[in-house]
């Protein structure tokens, strides 16, 4: 799915050209009927459930959704990702030897392999897609090229070209056999959460009614009913990060560095793992990621590159002229996780910060309804599940509190770790 963000971006930037002959804006809705298909599919030589994503190209410019947590909005009620995912389609995997793997769509535009397969090298395979509307695309012959194995993934401090001092972690590789001189790598980092002002009890607000005055409630502080100290929260890389050995005396992959992290982020504060996976591509795959990647990191929209130069791999069945965006290859992988921790490397330094700022508040349960000078009353705050208990009342605590009231809390975020990831500790997490 990362690369769907910069083919929006693309798409953005192909209106801003006045100039283009490849790729007419007109092109970007076809026939005028919908919108230009999306085709992402990275189909690999590990014994796996393969996955095709499907989406359309919107003109709407919200390229990403806002993430940035407010303690004084509840949950769900932020607008959620705008990508018009592309649901309905019949999705199959053909091979030259006669195999047929058939995809069926999980959540809308994510189609998943009916059973784990295998590319194998050698073997031309094609994506075939018919799509809700009828219309069938296929792709360009889809071949490994070549197996490259990890022979390390390893962690060192070091210090970023910005001068932030931080953990880098590097990659060896070494080639197996055919062609092996072009990589793009990918990664999932999983990181352990704490809430740093968690306590084993909570507000429980039942029967509140603010309609009338003063407000209806029951209030009690209760034993929390599941477990929120203790979180897991899982990424995955959203950059092309490339590299190639083609014309160099060497074959193997030397400490190619694949993520940095600053000293300073809160991610790696308890205990942190990366897995990273090292995809052999094509000449043509890695020419499609650079050229998509020049796009991404353009200063200047108006720069000599066109998105007509952008070839995409997949194309109508019958012929019809109809641009599609996107690409599938076939790639073979190796994979390699790896933890640590953050005193291996800053032995006896204090942690890093807290990703938001938890500061301890008191108010009034509810406030006066005419003109009431005193912030946001703790029921409707309780009421809109956006704060965490800490205490009873305790002025050391908060001694500036303008309105205090019978309790001490704070942003929910600083109390309960679920806000940031799941309680579920991952089955591949080690301690």
């Amino acid at each position: 799915m990362k690369v769907l963000r910069c083919i929006w971006f693309l798409i953005i930037l192909s209106c801003c050209w006045a100039c283009l002959d490849e790729l007419e804006i007109d092109t970007l809705t076809g026939d005028g009927q919908s919108a230009t298909l999306v085709v992402e599919a990275v189909l690999t030589d590990e014994m796996i459930t393969q996955k095709v994503y499907l989406s359309r190209s919107d003109a709407r410019l919200d390229l990403e959704t806002d993430t940035v947590y407010n303690p004084y909005i509840p949950l769900g009620s932020l607008p959620i990702d705008s990508v018009d995912m592309e649901a309905g389609a019949t999705v199959r995997v053909l091979g030259e030897n006669g195999v047929e793997y058939q995809f069926t769509e999980g959540s809308e535009g994510i189609y998943l392999s009916n059973q784990p397969f295998a590319l194998q090298m050698g073997i031309g395979y094609i994506l075939e897609i018919q799509t809700s509307n009828g219309r069938e695309y296929v792709s360009d012959p889809l071949v490994v090229q070549g197996k490259s194995k990890f022979t390390n993934v390893y962690a060192e401090k070091a210090i970023s070209n910005s001068g932030e001092e931080g953990i880098a972690i590097y990659v060896d590789s070494e080639p197996q056999e055919g062609n092996t001189e072009y990589y793009r790598y990918a990664y999932e980092e999983t990181y352990k959460i704490v809430a740093p002002y968690w306590r084993p009890v909570d507000f429980e607000l039942t029967g509140y009614d603010n309609t009338v005055f003063p407000p209806l409630f029951n209030l009690d502080v209760v034993e929390r009913q599941i477990q929120n100290e203790i979180c897991y929260n899982t990424v995955s890389s959203t950059t092309i990060d490339q590299f190639s050995t083609a014309g160099s005396p060497e074959s193997e992959v030397s400490k190619h560095m694949v993520r940095f992290i600053g000293k300073d982020n809160f991610i790696i504060s308890h205990r942190y793992s990366i897995l990273v996976q090292q995809q052999v591509q094509s000449a043509d795959a890695y020419s499609f990621y650079k050229t998509l990647k020049s796009f991404s990191q353009s200063d200047n929209i108006f720069s000599q590159i066109q998105p007509g130069a952008l070839y995409a791999n997949v194309h109508r069945k019958d012929g019809t002229n109809e641009n599609v965006l996107g690409y599938a290859e076939a790639v073979g992988v190796s994979d390699q996780r790896l933890f640590l921790n953050f005193d291996d490397f800053f032995p006896g330094e204090q942690l890093p910060p807290f990703v938001f700022d938890c500061n301890f508040q008191s108010a009034k349960l509810y406030n006066e309804p005419t003109q009431d000078p005193c912030p946001q009353g703790l029921l409707e705050r309780i009421n809109a599940g956006i704060v965490s208990y800490y205490s009873p009342y305790d002025e050391s605590l908060v001694p500036n509190a303008s309105c205090p009231g019978p309790y001490v809390f704070l942003p929910k975020i600083c109390g309960d770790c679920t806000l940031l990831g799941s309680n579920i500790k991952p089955d591949f997490w080690e301690e």
